[in-house]
């Protein structure tokens, strides 16, 4: 690599960049920051501080949620004259909860050459350093901002078996927690991974309905960027509903409404209610 033109078209170098230690950039990410035509960026005057640590002059592009579309367009136009540009953002990995996205699908459909630059994400350092053992895990990004919005996506997300991670700006940390313990229930657990990498780094685990008196004890925990790990929701095994158990729920529901019919079947086969429930609505719904 090196910053003169090329004969063809460019290449868009999609860099990560360290989330707080500026110690952990990778060598090749600084290879390519020093060797690249110019640099897109999230915040400019972030990135040059970065660039500045690492005495690397570029030219800078502002590329960032308001702009991210005709900034696309326009580092497009540079690729296809030859230039090669780095994508970086304020932290981390771009287009992961960060802008990035749309000029990385733009550039592929073009035609023009994309290579990630792999580093630092925040939601793998936090996952490991945590100690969960539970197989895979959903990364989700930022809830929204409201309330209502936010309690709605949980509910669409508690019955998943897989370790739930968010991003969660201070702000809004408080009430936050307080949804997932209202949505999630209270007995889950809770890993907080704050201000990773930094001075005031801070990973700490209790459970949902400890979290919210956890963060009001000291305000200084509530600083920071968050990153949030949910413990996978527990999978409780159906009972297998047996042919009697089966002819038993059918008489009833012939001459019962389903709720009542479900209650007395579970009376008499001694399965569990929500096992014969969900057959029970199988059988109206057939």
């Amino acid at each position: 690599m090196n910053d003169s033109k090329s004969n063809g078209p460019g290449i868009l170098y999609v860099v990560a960049t360290p989330i707080g230690n500026l110690g952990d950039i990778t060598l090749r990410a600084l290879e390519t920051l020093k060797s690249v035509n110019a640099i897109a960026a999230e915040d400019t005057r972030h990135t040059s501080g970065l660039l500045s640590h690492f005495g690397i002059a570029k030219k800078l592009i502002a590329v960032h949620e308001h702009n991210e579309h005709q900034s696309a367009e326009k580092l497009l136009a540079q690729l296809k004259t030859g230039e090669n540009i780095a994508l970086v953002t304020d932290a981390g990995t771009p287009a992961i909860s960060d802008p990035g996205a749309v000029v990385v699908d733009l550039v592929r459909k073009a035609g023009v050459k994309v290579v990630p630059i792999p580093g630092v994400s925040a939601v793998i350092t936090a996952l490991s350093a945590s100690g969960i053992m539970q197989n895979g895990f959903y990364f989700h990004g930022f809830l929204p901002a409201s309330g209502a919005a936010r309690r709605k996506i949980l509910e669409s997300l508690k019955s998943q078996s897989v370790t739930l991670v968010f991003y969660e700006a201070p702000h809004r940390i408080v009430e936050c927690v307080e949804d997932l313990a209202q949505v999630l229930g209270g007995e889950r657990r809770i890993t907080f991974a704050r201000e990773l990498t930094k001075t005031f780094e801070t990973i700490y685990t209790c459970s949902l309905d400890q979290a919210s008196a956890w963060l009001q004890a000291d305000e200084n925990q509530q600083r920071g960027e968050f990153v949030l790990l949910i413990e996978a929701a527990l999978i409780v095994e159906s009972q297998e509903i047996s042919k009697e158990a089966q002819r038993v729920l059918k008489c009833l529901l012939a001459e019962l409404p389903l709720k009542q019919a479900v209650a007395f079947a579970t009376e008499i086969t001694q399965l569990k209610k929500n096992d014969l429930y969900e057959f029970a609505l199988k059988l109206k719904d057939d």
